[in-house]
């Protein structure tokens, strides 16, 4: 992955077929989310985020990254880009409510727990 972009935009229409392939193939046989974003790595699939926003904050339903390219930044990554657009929609808060086994990971990048939920404060 080094010296590789990852490109992370907004899941559209065409994204679905693709999307639910991927999160069968990663063990995830959840509905396609209706609002997300996609990561992509020199064209191919590499990771979906589920998002819902909300009046003051974007939460984020799920998140799933490809299990061979874990621990590459590529969740991070993610994170990033959810909070830049969280900012330009001014909202203040990203929330995960079921962390499901990646609270050291949420901890890592700057959430905190709070009421059976992670939050951080969107930086402007």
């Amino acid at each position: 992955m080094r010296g590789q972009r990852l490109f992370v935009r907004p899941i559209d229409r065409n994204d679905h077929d693709s999307v639910r392939t991927f999160m069968q193939q990663h063990g995830d046989a959840s509905a396609v989310p209706e609002c997300g974003l996609v990561g992509k790595l020199v064209g191919e699939l590499v990771a979906v985020m589920s998002i819902r926003v909300t009046g003051d904050a974007i939460r984020i339903e799920d998140l799933l990254v490809a299990p061979e390219l874990r621990r590459k930044r590529i969740g991070r990554v993610m994170l990033e880009e959810l909070s830049g657009l969280a900012a330009k929609m001014e909202r203040d808060w990203l929330i995960v409510e079921k962390a499901r086994g990646a609270s050291e990971f949420f901890k890592r990048i700057g959430f905190i727990e709070s009421d059976n939920q992670m939050v951080r404060r969107v930086r402007r």
